[in-house]
């Protein structure tokens, strides 16, 4: 792997030191056998101790893994005929969310998500994944569509959050945020959402009004960062860690927390060490859903998803 986490260090010792025992075998006569064995049990053991005991903090890295999978990735290996749709037909066309039509499983759908870059000269050109205005406006173009059409809608979020530049203000960020909340709430085909990176603040929740949410195992999902949360709280954002603690933000807590409707879990080390077996795991998710929520009539669906959003959290009515 060409990045490793400060928290895989460990692992990934371990496994250069069994490769380079294995090259000697290959390019010698040693019989080094029983010593690969050994370490690869000791191997075994490390990466569950490693992996399956990962801090908050662990996982906000994790979702942030440069080589982690995209939504484009994610087409690449779940839709077939995907035909990009480009502009808002009111500005222009914003690289960092790409949508557009594809068939799932030989079904007509329209797919939608945050697109950031793997380098840098990928990731100037989709402005680090952080959309503008007229990225939502393109987004709400094609749910409109799709609503017409009665296609099913899949939406993606990996989103630091959206642009807060003056050129993105002065054309209406906020708004445009706003009407696709508004806009999703009352669509009358199935929308189902999987948080596959980062999920930050309105810029997510800007694809985020869903009959149904799913979150990889080592994604995000939150109001702010927690280098944001820290500075606000703390006024230190080196106590990123301690606020990603404190916020719980992770999968398993928005699941506990019904904010989510449930986890999908991750090949070991995270979704980069194998897109296609990960991308099975969203598909099947994804299409036993479909299914579900396609039996369902028009009326039942939109009052399903009012009492989803109306449930999330504590509150009481007091009559004034």
């Amino acid at each position: 792997m060409k990045h490793v986490l400060e928290f895989e260090k460990p692992v990934m010792e371990l496994r250069e030191k069994i490769a380079e025992l294995k090259r000697l075998t290959e390019d010698s006569e040693m019989d080094l056998n029983e010593e690969i064995t050994t370490l690869e049990k000791r191997l075994e053991k490390l990466e569950k101790d490693v992996y399956d005991r990962m801090q908050p903090w662990d996982r906000v890295q994790m979702a942030r893994h440069p080589e982690r999978p995209t939504t484009l990735d994610y087409i690449d290996y779940l839709f077939t005929d995907f035909l990009e749709m480009h502009g808002d037909r009111l500005y222009g066309d914003d690289e960092a969310i790409v949508g557009g039509i594809a068939k799932f499983k030989g079904k007509p759908v329209t797919v939608i998500g945050h697109q950031r870059g793997k380098d840098t000269k990928e990731n100037i050109r989709r402005n680090f994944g952080m959309p503008h205005p007229e990225g939502y406006r393109k987004a709400l173009r094609l749910m409109k569509q799709a609503d017409k059409f009665q296609r099913p809608v899949i939406t993606f979020i990996d989103t630091k959050g959206a642009y807060p530049g003056k050129a993105a203000e002065e054309r209406g960020q906020s708004e445009a945020i706003a009407r696709n909340l508004f806009e999703m709430a009352g669509l009358s085909v199935p929308v189902v959402c999987v948080v596959i990176g980062e999920g930050g603040s309105g810029g997510a929740l800007g694809l985020g009004i869903a009959d149904k949410i799913f979150m990889l195992e080592n994604s995000t999902y939150s109001v702010i960062s927690p280098e944001g949360a820290s500075s606000i709280l703390w006024k230190d954002s080196s106590l990123a860690k301690k606020a990603a603690e404190s916020m719980r933000i992770t999968a398993y807590d928005l699941k506990e927390l019904d904010v989510i409707d449930d986890v999908i879990p991750e090949i070991r080390g995270g979704a980069h060490r194998d897109i296609e077996a990960q991308s099975e795991r969203i598909g099947e998710i994804i299409e036993q859903t479909i299914e579900e929520l396609s039996k369902q009539e028009r009326d039942q669906l939109l009052e399903e998803r009012f009492h989803k959003y109306k449930k999330i959290g504590d509150y009481t009515f007091i009559d004034i």
